[in-house]
């Protein structure tokens, strides 16, 4: 069975919200959405306080190329543009609307029927897709319309479809895949007539068989997409992982791209978005998240609208356990904690992880024992101890020509380190740093 070549890791799946289907979240009282939810420039808002929109109304403007806009969930009034702690921790410009109903946008087809053709050219649908607001919505937020536009000498040859789900706990994919297969599917076409390429893939990891039958079912309709069955290996879902597992391809290091190795690489989700988006005229503004953890009454999968609570998704499984230690947003390996449980569902919201005090307590780092493992276990050969030592002591320079831009944050170097030492913790700062050097001298 098909997978990646270079590193290994292997955390425990604990996908406890599995086959549990998607259940549609209650409408908040508030909506809060940040003004950046993308790689890339923040939004522009283009409403004001006191101004009334409907579900789907445009909120705020791209702010350049790599952006994309926001569009309303609700319907009501907007109240303020202020500030608000997102998932990052840090202070962000958002805009808030007071929930009045739920009307939407007219020129959205709310039906369920099944619109398999399009008569729209590549160009069209790349502009419906960058209108839309779709960004990547695997977590990197990178908008759809700047990968499907790549750079003078590139030339696609395919669409890799990214199912794999590899983060522990998180199911919103695989249930994705269980409930919206069709249109899954027509959004791959729509992708691969955008991107003018004549094969799909789709990788799915075998810990999801359920999903790769059907999936494999439905796509005996399509002869040029393909579903790719993988072994489960931590971190699969990585673009550059994914590519070198079903089409045997290595990217080369930043600033190589994926297409440059003939690739597209798209979330599952992102391709059911991508159908709704030019079938349907419906702008990105829900999205289906895992709530998950092993002290949670209910773990869910819900379809959120985007500027809803964490905290409201939270008690709709039963309330925040007494022995919570940490809400993680995302998934254990790469997501990041919370400073609270009001932090809105943005487009990148992958799922609410409610990890108990005895899993969220670190145990304390010891002196590195020189085993090696880390570097074994990681996925872009690189060398995690020497990177995170030199980025403690502040040696940009250092970790620079030990290319610390290819990182691509998974955490299984600090997964599998038996000192316990908190090595993405500091590549992170590592990486941050000499990427913001890196801007700054190219700005000169």
């Amino acid at each position: 069975m098909k997978t990646f070549r270079i590193g290994r890791d292997n955390p425990a799946d604990n996908k406890l919200s599995a086959a549990n289907p998607i259940l549609e979240a209650d409408l908040p009282k508030q909506a809060v959405f940040p003004l950046s939810q993308h790689i890339g420039a923040p939004a522009v808002p283009c409403v004001a306080k006191g101004d009334v929109v409907k579900v789907g109304t445009k909120i705020a403007d791209a702010g350049g190329f790599v952006s994309a806009p926001i569009f309303s969930s609700v319907s009501g009034k907007v109240n303020k543009i202020d500030a608000i702690v997102d998932a990052s921790g840090y202070r962000k410009p958002a805009i808030f609307i007071d929930v009045e109903g739920d009307e939407w946008e007219e020129t959205i087809d709310r039906t369920d029927t099944l619109v398999k053709e399009c008569d729209l050219d590549a160009k069209a649908i790349v502009e419906k897709i960058k209108n839309a607001g779709i960004v990547g919505m695997g977590g990197a937020c990178f908008p759809c319309h700047v990968k499907l536009s790549p750079p003078p000498g590139s030339k696609p040859e395919c669409v890799i479809v990214n199912a794999v789900e590899c983060e522990p706990y998180l199911t919103a994919d695989h249930q994705l895949m269980l409930e919206h297969p069709d249109e899954i599917l027509v959004g791959v076409k729509l992708v691969m007539k955008a991107a003018n390429v004549t094969k799909g893939y789709i990788g799915i990891e075998n810990n999801k068989p359920d999903a790769i039958k059907l999936m494999t079912e439905k796509a005996a309709q399509y002869p040029d997409i393909e579903i790719v069955p993988l072994k489960v290996k931590y971190p699969q879902g990585g673009e550059k992982q994914l590519i070198d597992a079903v089409i045997r391809r290595q990217v080369p290091a930043p600033p190589a791209l994926p297409v440059s190795v003939g690739a597209i690489i798209q979330n599952v989700g992102t391709m059911y978005a991508i159908y709704q988006a030019v079938q349907k005229n419906k702008p990105l503004f829900e999205r289906i998240v895992t709530v998950t953890g092993k002290s949670l009454q209910n773990p869910s999968n819900f379809l959120a609208r985007m500027g809803t609570p964490m905290s409201q998704l939270i008690d709709a499984c039963g309330g925040l356990p007494e022995d919570t230690g940490k809400v993680i947003g995302g998934g254990p390996m790469m997501g990041k904690a919370l400073m609270n449980t009001e932090v809105p569902i943005c487009k990148g919201s992958s799922g609410v992880l409610i990890m108990n005090e005895k899993e969220a307590k670190r145990a304390n780092p010891d002196p590195c024992i020189r085993c090696a493992k880390c570097v074994s276990a990681c996925p872009m050969g690189l060398e995690p101890y020497l990177l995170a030592t030199c980025s403690a002591k502040a040696d940009w320079d250092r970790v620079e020509k030990e290319d610390i831009t290819s990182c691509i944050e998974c955490g299984s170097c600090q997964f599998t380190c038996p000192s316990h030492r908190p090595m993405l913790d500091m590549i992170r700062l590592g990486k941050s740093t000499v990427m913001g050097i890196i801007r700054s001298r190219n700005a000169k």
